[in-house]
Order: C-alpha cells, then sequence, then structure tokens
C-alpha cells in the first residue's frame, strides 16, 4: 500500500521511484442509498493544460468522447457508467515520457453526467478516491480519499500531475465546482 495524501498535499512522484515511466490512475466511488429517480453516472476528465494555464488544442481534453490522446501519453479506459462493484471504477494510463512539451500539467476530474436534470450532486457520492499505480508491477504509489465534504458540487478536480524541475510531482486538490462537466471545460478555456 502507498502513501496516502490528504487534500492541498503534494509529492514527488519520480524521485522516490526512479525510472517511474507508466502510471495507472485509478478512481473509484460509491453512491449513497438516495434515489433521484436515475442511474449516477460518473466521467473521469483529463485537462492537459500548458503554460497559459488553459487546455491549448483540443485534443489535449481526454474524457469518454476522446479516449486517447494524440501523442499516446494519456488514455482513459472507458466510461463506467454505474460505478458498481469492488476495485477502480474509471482508470487513466499515463505515459511520462510520451507527454508533450507544451504540456505543464495534468488535471483530472470527475463530473456527474446530467447532474443538474437527475438531481444530483457529490453530496449523494461516497467513499470516493484516486490512486496511483505503477503500471509496470501494479504497485501502489500513492491513494487520495476526496472526503464527504461536497454538498452540492456536480464536478471536482480531484488532483493534477505537474513536472517541476525534471521531476513529475502529484498535487492533491479535492477542488468541487457547481455547474458539471461544462463548468470545467470553461475554467480550462474550452469552449462548450
Amino acid at each position: 500500500m502507498g502513501i496516502t495524501l490528504k487534500k492541498g498535499e503534494k509529492i514527488n512522484l519520480t524521485k522516490g521511484n526512479p525510472g517511474l515511466k507508466n502510471i495507472k490512475l485509478g478512481l473509484g466511488w460509491d453512491i449513497n442509498n438516495f434515489d433521484s429517480g436515475y442511474d449516477y453516472d460518473l466521467d473521469v476528465s483529463v485537462f492537459m493544460v500548458g503554460e497559459s494555464g488553459r487546455v491549448e488544442r483540443d485534443e489535449d481534453f481526454v474524457f469518454y468522447n476522446n479516449l486517447k490522446h494524440i501523442s499516446g501519453a494519456v488514455e482513459h479506459l472507458g466510461d463506467n457508467r454505474t460505478g458498481e462493484g469492488d476495485g477502480d471504477d474509471e482508470e487513466i494510463l499515463v505515459d511520462l515520457k510520451l507527454i508533450p512539451n507544451h504540456i505543464q500539467k495534468i488535471a483530472v476530474a470527475v463530473t456527474i453526467y446530467e447532474a443538474k436534470e437527475r438531481r444530483q450532486n457529490f453530496g449523494q457520492v461516497s467513499n470516493s478516491y484516486i490512486r496511483v499505480l505503477n503500471s509496470e508491477n501494479d504497485e501502489e504509489i500513492l491513494r487520495y480519499d476526496l472526503g464527504e465534504e461536497f454538498s452540492i458540487e456536480t464536478a471536482i478536480v480531484a488532483c493534477e500531475l505537474y513536472k517541476y524541475n525534471g521531476e513529475w510531482k502529484f498535487s492533491a486538490v479535492g477542488s468541487g465546482f457547481e455547474g458539471g462537466l461544462e463548468a470545467l471545460c470553461k475554467n480550462y478555456g474550452l469552449n462548450v
């Protein structure tokens, strides 16, 4: 089992793991016993951000309709529409050596599909987490439990991966947004 982080904490991924090139981000959650009349469909999205602090090219946004970045550096392994079962609900593969030079950080977010129409929010979700594994051996490097402080939010930036002084670092962000995926896209400079 890896290191457990709290909101706001940062860790150097590559310094303590020399030779780390390929990681898997596993995200999981459970739905509380609350019936809005609809299934819960949580979606993971990846915003590959440039120097401007925004997504500079449409292809730098990886989500359920664009599962693989053109460089091959980031691949979304598919949309789990129910969150049922044990283990990670959605996974993202990241090849650190293939990340294009114009990318400064990678923000990983979770949204609730059609949250407003379905009257759903992250206050109805529990046991949510993100973990980082070494893809070579599936060893867990770290885990960040997002907590239960979200009540009206329909989108969460879970974490950021960023390069600093030649090393890859992980930041446990845990920042909530209202407005779902659309609000996140606007935050990162994408037109929807």
